[in-house]
């Protein structure tokens, strides 16, 4: 991190920068753009292009590690249309693992660095000034998604009447919540008060404007590490039996995994089975029992290790109580959105919805669902269960306070993720110390102000209006009484 401080202003006048996203089930590249001239600026920078690079995510290269740059080949030739030639070699690139990475260090450390190592050679050979490829942590993907979704919705700048940047007078700050496919994420601006006695409450300071932040990401509880926990749940009675049933997919749906698809996982690897053989088949057949999935689903947090404690949330981790309004994106938008829902809605609304459709059988969700793809189409019941639990067993948001939660996938045309604020982070673009324009009034004070003195300007010109009337009007009458004078 440290190396890149250190080379990051030759990079804040190119105007371009690329980021890609290696998450756990996927690698997402993006273009972000900003006026040269305005450099160290902020509220300028916008997205530009978007490829999802096809397969799967690099972690998954740990046998073939000089592989896992061959899949970025057509995003990249694609990117390469959407920057000048001429600014290619000036143009940035970053490259940020997340938790499919972490994971495969801990299990694999030779591996993930030879991962790392073949995408840094590959880019090489592009024309692209690669500045670096490195494993994040998960308090910076937290802290990362947190300025994204502030920066993309204006909380933390606002253009006054003379079109600059101020900090927007008693604006708060939104909450985030990341669902990502090996680790989830939460930050948001807690109170004051709060210890500072855990790694998880940090100050952050952006333009001046210093925030006390709770952040912490759950390693193991992405979504997809979440779900083959849950089916090796179903498996702790497994001896010689093949077939078990799961009440989260939906009935008539039957399909099969080998064992290393349920067990290979370091999130897994406690709850493999005494023979365990990563060749064996198991095969899962849906029984479509929405009340029975949310029950089991349960269990995959120890909820009872915060004995009681207001703040606390699962696993005996702390968590300040949530307030103010939060953006939900990634998994949280996408299984929302499976069920035509998006924006604010009540908790009331997500549970019939989520009874609804964990009701149907497995030969009508073609019809439900916006987009079919199988390997998601049958854990969306799983996933709804598991983020009310996430969300409301969990992080304690209840019926009240749920509608504040709003599940975007975007703002404006920019997409809510790390990516934006690993970028603004690594080029400069947010800086500590403040380059903005203060009022030195509130701006409705400054609004009303205004008004007066508008109020005044125009009596005085109504007054200067009646003034140049009289006199005219005086000057006609003392004209008309000379010319009477004349004629005698």
């Amino acid at each position: 991190m440290k190396r890149n401080q250190e080379i990051v202003f030759a990079c804040t006048i190119l105007g371009y920068g690329i980021v890609l996203d290696a998450g756990s089930s996927r690698t997402t590249i993006y273009v972000y753009q900003w006026p040269a001239e305005k450099a160290n600026n902020t509220g300028v920078v916008s997205q530009t292009f978007k490829c999802n690079v096809k397969g799967s995510g690099i972690s998954n290269y740990a046998e073939n590690p000089q592989d896992a740059p061959k899949a970025f080949e057509d995003c990249m030739q694609k990117v390469k249309g959407h920057i000048p030639v001429r600014l290619h070699g000036s143009t940035c690139v970053y490259l940020g693992a997340t938790a499919g990475m972490r994971l495969l260090r801990l299990q694999n450390e030779t591996a993930a660095n030879e991962i790392l190592e073949s995408i840094e050679n590959y880019f090489e050979s592009q024309p692209f000034d690669f500045r670096d490829a490195q494993i994040i942590s998960g308090q910076e993907e937290g802290i990362y998604g947190w300025i994204t979704a502030n920066y993309l919705m204006g909380n933390f700048l606002q253009k006054s009447l003379w079109h600059m940047w101020v900090h927007p007078s008693g604006k708060e700050t939104t909450g985030a919540l990341d669902l990502g496919g090996a680790s989830t994420q939460i930050s948001f601006a807690a109170e004051e008060k709060v210890g500072l006695n855990t790694s998880d409450i940090m100050k952050v300071t952006l333009y001046g404007y210093e925030y006390t932040l709770y952040t912490h990401s759950f390693q193991c509880y992405g979504r997809n590490e979440a779900e083959k926990r849950f089916l090796a749940t179903l498996l702790q009675d497994y001896t010689t039996e093949t077939t078990f049933t799961n009440p989260c997919y939906p009935q008539n749906y039957i399909t099969t995994f080998t064992e290393a698809q349920v067990f290979g996982s370091l999130c897994t690897e406690d709850l493999r089975p005494e023979r365990y053989n990563p060749n064996n088949i198991i095969t899962f057949e849906g029984t479509g029992d929405p009340s029975l999935c949310r029950e089991k689903v349960a269990s995959l947090f120890n909820f009872s290790a915060c004995h009681d404690h207001e703040a606390c949330s699962f696993d005996g981790v702390y968590q300040p109580r949530v307030k103010g309004s939060f953006v939900a994106f990634a998994g949280f938008y996408y299984t929302a959105n499976a069920f035509n829902l998006s924006g604010s809605f009540s908790l009331h609304t997500f549970n019939l919805s989520t009874w609804n459709f964990c009701s149907k059988n497995w030969n009508q969700l073609p019809v439900l669902l916006p987009q079919f793809d199988e390997q998601y189409a049958r854990s969306y019941c799983f996933s709804a269960h598991y983020i009310y639990h996430l969300l409301v067993s969990g992080y304690k948001f209840t019926e009240e306070n749920w509608p504040q939660i709003h599940f975007k996938k975007e703002v404006g045309n920019s997409s809510i993720a790390w990516s934006l604020g690993y970028m603004l982070s690594l080029t400069n673009q947010i800086p500590a110390e403040s380059l903005l324009i203060r009022l030195p009034i509130k701006p409705s004070a400054f609004m009303g102000t205004l008004a007066f003195f508008a109020a005044v300007a125009l009596l005085c010109l109504t007054y200067l209006i009646y003034l140049c009337v009289l006199s005219r009007n005086q000057r006609r009458s003392q004209h008309a009484l000379d010319n009477m004078v004349d004629s005698e």
